[in-house]
């Protein structure tokens, strides 16, 4: 299954959901899958080693607060809150620059919640330098 999954591809979510862990680590693009509490519950190996941290550190700590407070704004954290509200469905991809922890680095954010799927996710593609 994960061959054929990208960081671009359709239905994605609800395909992520359905990955097992080892299925994640393999995939070429950074995963934070998290809950309705906006606590991280999937975490893959390729976001691991782009940014530092382990999946031990990462795993049942909330994403905007205590992982990645650098997304907790208006175009990352309030996508996901307006479409948890809304009971909408979100799919936005985004440039966006990293600072937390490390120099700035240039990723593409693919936004994805569905009140279809068990997770809300913040994909994380690195720029090829």
């Amino acid at each position: 299954m994960t061959a054929t999954l990208s960081f671009s591809s359709a239905d994605l979510a609800s395909q992520l959901d359905q990955c097992s862990p080892e299925q994640l680590d393999q995939l070429d693009f950074g995963v934070i899958g998290f809950d309705a509490d906006s606590n991280v519950q999937r975490y893959n190996a390729f976001e691991s080693q782009a940014a530092g941290l382990s999946p031990q550190r990462v795993i049942g700590q909330p994403l905007f607060t205590n992982v990645a407070p650098c997304l907790n704004n208006f175009m990352v954290a309030q996508r996901f809150e307006d479409a948890q509200d809304e009971g909408s469905q979100l799919d936005d991809t985004i440039d966006y620059v990293l600072t937390l922890r490390m120099r700035p680095v240039k990723v593409a954010l693919r936004l994805l919640a569905s009140p279809a799927t068990n997770h809300r996710y913040v994909l994380v593609q690195r720029q090829a330098r």
